[in-house]
């Protein structure tokens, strides 16, 4: 048995782990890199495997890092089965075709620019097309249900457990029979942070031999999630009596849904005016918040019931949608009382950039942060504290107030990490992966009873 890794190795984005066993090959993952341009780059060079070798892909949830180089393996020869959850698959098929339109825009936007100045742009091709994106849904095949073994091949089989994430994440506990006997692999993809609303906690596999780990938070605690929901109104009727409008960069699955819940429960409540106006600007969550109301089989008990009584956890009277290019940028002639979500979570691209552009140096405006900010994106720099930013080519000025509210992370944190490394009994060895180093080392520094790696880019272990 050999396992080798080929993303988020000492980093956080790009997510894909291979499993080699009785001449079969199985895929964990396989996502796209996020942050700068050079960290962009890394998403066209080689995957360190031939993507025609590839039997079969375990895909644990639909986050872009963990899905997004699915077309490009399949434009370069993979023809396996794609096995995951129902709410996954639904979930990733949006992710892609948005990451592949996203992708031909840049191409043409940096293509228009090479032509002005004579000359052709570099890397103008995008990654991979939107037809790319659909033909890389023709090989999704079984859906897997929670806690029920799927045999991928003779001895091989994979059970998927709920992480508790976004919707349709799960944890994948591989197992191969060798030698008459059981072995198995943990992967626990991206753990979710207990005790919020919407969905279930994350759900306890079997004890494992060897444990794949996200550490993402591996060196932090969160703040409990209602202060930080206080600490979101607080922010947003302080932002309103200044007379400005509230930006929130948003992740367009789950965290434009939670936002939405708490934006419903803050109006219901009296703790936001009933005239508050909230602009979800894209159309990616929009639709995932269609396909979040299909799936009620990963709600927990109280938003569940919330849907048997005929209610929609996610409206509120003041909601508007804007799918159409053009109501996104009639919102730029609000000059005050609107909270703008829009994507993507890290600035990286999307139509929160121009609501950047038109609010960020204006002071009596917000720009609120409620997750994740990999090093090197466009969110991170603003949370850092730059004075200014360069959005589409343009120095544009930060003077509006910047919040960072962590509690609405979607991610376990150190104390949940540990307590569900622990629940899984006593792994021979754990191998921690999707984590900066420093948060790593941190994180490992607490294990014990397990031998404990750290794998670089295309590193390979013989099991």
């Amino acid at each position: 048995m050999r396992l080798s890794f080929h993303g988020a190795d000492l980093g956080v984005t790009g997510s894909c782990h291979l499993v080699e066993y009785a001449g079969r090959r199985i895929l964990i993952d396989c996502g796209l890199y996020q942050g700068g341009r050079e960290i962009s780059e890394e998403n066209a060079k080689a995957f360190g495997f031939k993507a025609a070798d590839i039997d079969c892909v375990l895909l644990t949830h639909a986050h872009l890092d963990h899905c997004g180089r699915l077309p490009l393996l399949v434009k370069r020869g993979f023809s396996g089965e794609i096995v995951t959850t129902a709410a996954t698959r639904e979930l990733a098929r949006l992710v892609m075709m948005d990451a592949a339109h996203l992708q031909e825009e840049e191409a043409r936007r940096l293509s228009r620019g090479g032509a002005r100045r004579g000359r052709h742009a570099r890397g103008a091709a995008p990654l991979y097309s939107i037809l790319d994106a659909f033909h890389a849904m023709e090989y999704f095949g079984r859906s897997a249900d929670y806690g029920e073994p799927i045999e991928l091949f003779p001895g091989v089989r994979a059970t998927f457990f709920d992480a508790g994430h976004i919707l349709g994440s799960a944890s994948i506990f591989l197992e191969m029979k060798e030698q008459g006997r059981w072995r198995n692999i943990l992967f626990s993809g991206d753990l979710g942070n207990a005790g919020r609303p919407i969905l279930r906690d994350p759900s306890v596999p079997p004890g494992a031999d060897i444990v794949v780990m996200e550490t993402t938070y591996g060196n932090r605690r969160h703040k409990p999630y209602q202060p930080s929901v206080l600490e979101l109104y607080e922010a947003v009727n302080a932002t309103f009596a200044r007379g400005g409008n509230v930006v929130i960069p948003t992740f367009a699955l789950e965290r434009a849904q939670e936002l939405l819940y708490f934006f419903r429960e803050g109006v219901e409540s009296g703790a936001l005016p009933r005239s508050t106006q909230v602009y979800l600007d894209s159309p990616m969550a929009i639709s995932a918040t269609e396909i979040f109301k299909r799936h009620r089989e990963c709600y927990e008990a109280e938003t569940a019931e919330l849907f048997r009584a005929g209610r929609d956890p996610f409206h509120l009277p003041g909601l508007h949608f804007s799918r159409d290019t053009a109501d996104s940028i009639a919102i730029n002639r609000i000059g005050a009382g609107a909270v703008i979500m829009a994507g993507s979570g890290m600035c990286t691209g999307g139509r929160i950039k121009h609501h950047l552009r038109n609010n960020l140096g204006r002071e009596e405006c917000s720009v609120i942060f409620v997750g994740y900010a990999a090093t090197g994106t466009l969110a991170r720099k603003i949370i850092d504290g730059a004075k200014s930013v360069r959005i589409y080519g343009e120095e544009t000025a930060v003077r509006a107030a910047v919040h960072t509210i962590n509690g609405f992370s979607a991610h376990a944190d150190q104390a949940e990490l540990l307590a569900w490394h622990r629940r899984i009994g006593s792994p021979e060895r754990t191998f921690l992966v999707h984590g900066e180093e420093l948060a790593m080392k941190a994180f490992a520094g607490l294990l014990a009873g397990s031998r404990v790696d750290m794998p670089a880019l295309n590193q390979a272990f013989e099991l």
